[in-house]
């Protein structure tokens, strides 16, 4: 085990975090203080864990960098997990099933609980990663399915017609699945219209610019590279700051799923 940053040895400052950790809440995680974990599977990968059901997630995020031939050629996923994987850089060959994809910057995979994952790196330079798993809730008459695509090819809508926040939804609106990924992009100044309270759970990876999130009340400044998690009622909002550059992450959300009791 490594930091994910490969800083080591001694500092020149006090030790100290923007991290912030309140389990079952939410939590902000930052690249410094970043591990590299090393799991059954993944070979020549440095591969760290984000969200885990210790932190009060029903889901698992990772962040992985695939070196030169590097990726998971064991299978990740199946047997009642369901795995998304999003390419933030990089280029992947990946297979689900007996279907294969070549996933570039934007690239993106899902496969249903009864299909296994595996990818490997398709090029010399590393490629980076976001990496989902869940474990699959059922409902009857309706069934997942492979997707793939490229937000590149997206449609771009106006978030609850506003200009300057831009939603892309990833999978379809369907009752085959019981969560969706979105990318969300705020110009600088543009903000959600309300701050949101809800069942649903979050994890986001802000994939460009800088934003300040509420999260339970408390405003909070982020930047690419940052991690969140938000847990279920949440308070939740954010808006873009910066200098031109979109603030701009991809998140997961259950979705289409009564509460069981």
């Amino acid at each position: 085990m490594g930091y994910l940053n490969n800083n080591t040895g001694y500092i020149s400052d006090l030790l100290a975090s923007r991290s912030i950790i309140k389990r079952g809440n939410y939590a902000l995680i930052t690249p410094d203080g970043l591990v590299k974990n090393i799991i059954p599977g993944f070979e020549n990968c440095d591969v760290t864990i984000l969200s885990t059901p210790k932190l009060g997630a029903t889901f698992v995020d990772y962040l992985v960098t695939l070196h030169q031939d590097g990726g998971n050629n064991i299978g990740f996923g199946g047997d009642g997990v369901e795995t998304f994987v999003y390419v933030i850089d990089g280029a992947i060959k990946a297979r689900a099933g007996e279907q294969s994809f070549t996933l570039t910057q934007g690239g993106y995979l899902y496969c249903p609980p009864d299909t296994a994952m595996t990818f490997i790196n398709n090029h010399s330079q590393d490629s980076r990663l976001f990496l989902y798993k869940r474990r699959y809730i059922p409902a009857n008459g309706h069934k997942a399915h492979i997707v793939s695509g490229n937000v590149n090819q997206l449609e771009r809508i106006e978030y609850e017609g506003m200009s300057d926040v831009i939603l892309q939804d990833l999978l379809p609106k369907d009752l085959g699945f019981d969560m969706n990924m979105h990318i969300l992009s705020f110009t600088p100044g543009a903000s959600h219209g309300y701050i949101e309270t809800h069942v649903q759970e979050h994890g986001a990876y802000i994939l460009s610019g800088q934003g300040v999130y509420n999260l339970d009340n408390e405003w909070i400044p982020v930047k690419q590279g940052d991690y969140i998690f938000m847990g279920a009622y949440s308070l939740q909002a954010g808006y873009g700051v910066g200098r031109g550059e979109a603030f701009s992450y991809i998140y997961s959300k259950d979705c289409n799923r009564d509460v069981e009791i």
